[in-house]
């Protein structure tokens, strides 16, 4: 399993940006997916987490209302559009997947939930 995430770059604060993560899995949409960031001297933090119809997604509460977790299943991609950025937005974004479960845990913002990651990509918020 394989997760590419891609779409990072520099925006200023109160713009959008929307990152993708393409996943080498035909069977992706039975697999959890989560995003996580991770800035500079911190621990990695959970942002959101899709359900694998997408039909549920999970939020942080620093980026509630401001983002939103999507997921097209029939192309193996999920997508985190970010909007009313802010500088402490800026970090290293990482798509993760949950292998198929037969049960839920609901722990979903921890990272060892998480079975596969993809590289991360760079968001930089400039004030």
């Amino acid at each position: 399993v394989q997760l590419q995430a891609s779409g990072g770059g520099l925006v200023q604060a109160g713009g959008s940006l929307r990152v993708s993560c393409a996943a080498s899995i035909r069977t992706f949409g039975r697999y959890l997916m989560g995003w996580f960031r991770q800035a500079p001297g911190k621990e990695r933090e959970f942002v959101a987490a899709t359900s694998w119809s997408g039909g549920i997604t999970y939020y942080a509460d620093s980026v509630k209302g401001r983002f939103t977790g999507s997921r097209d299943n029939a192309k193996n991609t999920g997508y985190l559009q970010m909007s009313s950025l802010k500088p402490e937005d800026t970090a290293v974004y990482y798509c993760a997947a949950q292998n198929p479960r037969t049960y839920y845990s609901g722990r979903y913002y921890l990272t060892e939930e998480y079975d596969h990651w993809g590289q991360g990509t760079q968001v930089t918020v400039s004030s």
